[in-house]
């Protein structure tokens, strides 16, 4: 009987140079991986591959080697350990994600939940050509987030809340785009310069700031063949909900503009910025 390879690759299992062997990708979210999970792609690697794993470049995990005939066997011994196989081809990837706010001291939003969030909403979905999102938690940008066809960063939107300030210069001194100035103990904050990194509400002793966590969505970013800086419509969006409104057009405008094996910053130049920007608008206004 034929073998459906297009089938096989659409599930996650890839077809390598040795005859009737696969490496297998796995669906690991946000780079996160439970010790139970860990557990069960070792005993799978070591009974039906080559004893080994491969780490991927967007945190997936491969496990090479694994022979035709057992395909269906690993898929049902991954199951038990609640490890699922990943997708490739055209459709939406696996979503990736620095480790943010729960764990990191930078981290203005927690990626993971977030990450977990949108996977749930898009893993897998059909599109004309791949589509891949990246989440970093804020400006040091461990994840490259404007790499991916969409890129999502954690920012902090800040305002000086003057009654809690003892014009203690902290504030000005971890500010590293010199957006902050004090003088005659009154602060000013440069929205122009400011890149909602949040690193004076941190460090500040008093807490002498009104907070607002949000979002940095830039567009079309590539990595590979061609190479792309995503770019950003909306300086701030400042709640999940314009922001999976935002992610829902961005996808739809995809799918109903782009032409097979088209990248969306390709589908975006063709189609035209301008129109692309009028429906990421529209869906952040509501």
């Amino acid at each position: 009987m034929a073998v459906d390879y297009a089938t096989l690759k659409k599930g996650g299992f890839m077809r390598q140079k040795q005859k009737n062997n696969f490496s297998l990708r796995l669906r690991v979210v946000g780079g996160n991986l439970t010790a139970k999970q860990l557990a069960k792609i070792a005993e799978v690697s070591d009974k039906y591959g080559d004893g080994y794993v491969h780490l991927t470049s967007r945190q997936s995990v491969e496990i090479p080697f694994i022979k035709l005939d057992d395909i269906e066997e690993v898929k049902n011994t991954l199951a038990a350990g609640d490890v699922e196989p990943g997708v490739c081809g055209p459709r939406v990837r696996t979503i990736t994600a620095c480790q943010g706010q729960a764990v990191c001291p930078s981290g203005c939003i927690d990626t993971y939940a977030l990450a977990k969030e949108l996977d749930d909403r898009y893993f897998a979905m059909e599109l004309p050509h791949k589509f891949k999102f990246g989440i970093t938690g804020c400006q040091n940008n461990c994840l490259k987030s404007e790499e991916n066809d969409l890129g999502i960063k954690g920012g902090i939107k800040v305002d000086w809340r003057e009654s809690d300030c003892i014009g203690c210069g902290v504030c000005v001194k971890a500010c590293r785009q010199n957006a902050i100035t004090l003088k005659d103990g009154k602060i000013t904050v440069d929205k122009n310069k400011c890149n909602f990194c949040g690193r004076c509400f941190k460090a500040c002793p008093t807490d002498a700031w009104d907070t607002v966590h949000g979002y940095i969505v830039s567009f079309g970013g590539l990595f590979g063949n061609s190479i792309n800086k995503g770019e950003t419509i909306i300086p701030f969006i400042e709640d999940k909900e314009k922001l999976i409104r935002i992610c829902d057009a961005a996808i739809k405008f995809f799918a109903d503009n782009a032409k097979p094996s088209e990248r969306f910053k390709f589908t975006i130049d063709r189609v035209g910025k301008e129109k692309f920007e009028e429906k990421i608008l529209e869906a952040y206004n509501g």
